[in-house]
Parts: structure tokens; C-alpha cells; sequence
């Protein structure tokens, strides 16, 4: 019985340091995934991020938020879907601050894209956090921002919102899919905060086709219903 009992544990062990080996050799990344790891240029794909600047409005006044961007973003011009960021992403996880400190922005390009994104301090940081990862020039990234939001079409409920609504972030994605032709359900991920929608994020490849992205997926809005509130002024 001893030598049963023995055996037993031996083999419970043995069994313990294989699980262990496995999940090393699955979960732990490679030496190539660690050689790029925020080094610039080194990446997968992109997410190109798009806010409800209405969202972003309602919690910016429910939180006494009053500086600069908020009255750039909030004061008259009714932004609907404004450019969040272009941000480099690995199949696992996302580079970021690749280059530290970040080449200063020049501030004409910044002035230059605030049709698109319509708060300084935004462009500023999605410059030193992303675009530092992309390898590219100031001027190139923020090109390539400008091609990527000129890729996707916006649906028309969300170009000119004038009352607020209710959706699903499954009707959301389904709206975008209708417009825009090559763009699929794995390849779109509906964000949102405690109650309103907040941002869309659409995948896509280095030369901005739509791609499927399985972890952007999963972060997905999981809420039952989104306020959509109406564009300032509506």
C-alpha cells in the first residue's frame, strides 16, 4: 500500500511539471516576439480607433472637465466620429512609447489634422504612444491616419444623428459591415462605457485592408443596449 501511495505521488508529480513545461513553452512568447517588442516599425497591424464625440462629451461635462479639448470638441462644431488613434498592434498585445523621449511634434502637422481630431493634446499623445511605434515619419503617420479614416465610411444614422437612441453594439457593427464592403463582424469591435456607445475599432493590415483581429474582438462592448447621443446642437 505504501509503495502504491508512493507511485501515486511520483506520477501526480511527474504530471504537475509537464503542465508546467506545456504551459511555458505555449504561453511564454518567442525570442522573436521579445527581440521586437516596442521596437519601431516591429508590428502586425492596426487598429484604427473612431470615437463618439458625443459620448465623449456627456462624460467630459458629467465629470467637470473644462480645458482646452473639451471646448475644442465640445463648444460648436457637432463632431460625430472623430479619429481616436492609428495604433501598431502585435497578433498578442501592442507596442507603445517606442521611442523615449518622442521626437517633438511639429506643430503644423497638429494644426493640420484637427478636422480629424479636434484636441491638441490628442494628436500629441498618439504621436509619442503609437505613432512612435509605426517606423514612420511625423508626417507619414499622420498620412497614413488620414488614409486609414478615409477608408472607412461612416453610416449614415451616425453622420448626421440629430436625436439621441438606443441601439446594440451588434446593430453598430452591422451598420458599418453594410457600408463597407470587405469589412466582416472579426474585424470590428464596438467599445463603450458604463451606458453610451464610445468608439469604434476597426482592424486593419499594414496597407489599411480590413483583417480580422481576434483579441481586439474580444474586448468588445458585451452591454445589452448603448445610448447613442445626438451630435452637439441636435
Amino acid at each position: 500500500m505504501v509503495g502504491f501511495i508512493g507511485r501515486r505521488r511520483s506520477l501526480i508529480a511527474a504530471c504537475a511539471a509537464l503542465a508546467v513545461l506545456f504551459a511555458a513553452l505555449v504561453g511564454a512568447p518567442g525570442a522573436e516576439a521579445q527581440d521586437r517588442q516596442n521596437a519601431p516599425g516591429e508590428f502586425d497591424f492596426y487598429v484604427l480607433a473612431l470615437s463618439w464625440s458625443p459620448s465623449y462629451c456627456e462624460q467630459a461635462s458629467e465629470r467637470g472637465l473644462s480645458g482646452r479639448s473639451q471646448q475644442l470638441q465640445c463648444g460648436g462644431r457637432p463632431f460625430a466620429f472623430v479619429v481616436h488613434g492609428l495604433w501598431p498592434q502585435y497578433e498578442r498585445g501592442f507596442p507603445e512609447y517606442c521611442e523615449r523621449p518622442a521626437p517633438r511634434l511639429d506643430r503644423r502637422i497638429v494644426e493640420s489634422m484637427l478636422d480629424l481630431m479636434p484636441a491638441p493634446g490628442l494628436i500629441y499623445n498618439q504621436w509619442d504612444k503609437h505613432g512612435t511605434c509605426t517606423g514612420l515619419p511625423q508626417r507619414s503617420y499622420f498620412e497614413q491616419i488620414r488614409k486609414a479614416r478615409a477608408a472607412v465610411r461612416v453610416p449614415p444614422d451616425f453622420i448626421d444623428a440629430k436625436e439621441p437612441r438606443t441601439v446594440t453594439a451588434d446593430e453598430v457593427e452591422d451598420a458599418f459591415i453594410k457600408v463597407n464592403p470587405g469589412l466582416s463582424n472579426a474585424a470590428i469591435a464596438v467599445m463603450c462605457d458604463r451606458k453610451r456607445l464610445s468608439e469604434v475599432r476597426i482592424c486593419m493590415s499594414k496597407d489599411l485592408q480590413f483583417r480580422a483581429c481576434e483579441e481586439i474582438d474580444r474586448r468588445a462592448c458585451r452591454r445589452d443596449r448603448l445610448e447613442v447621443p445626438p451630435l452637439r446642437g441636435g
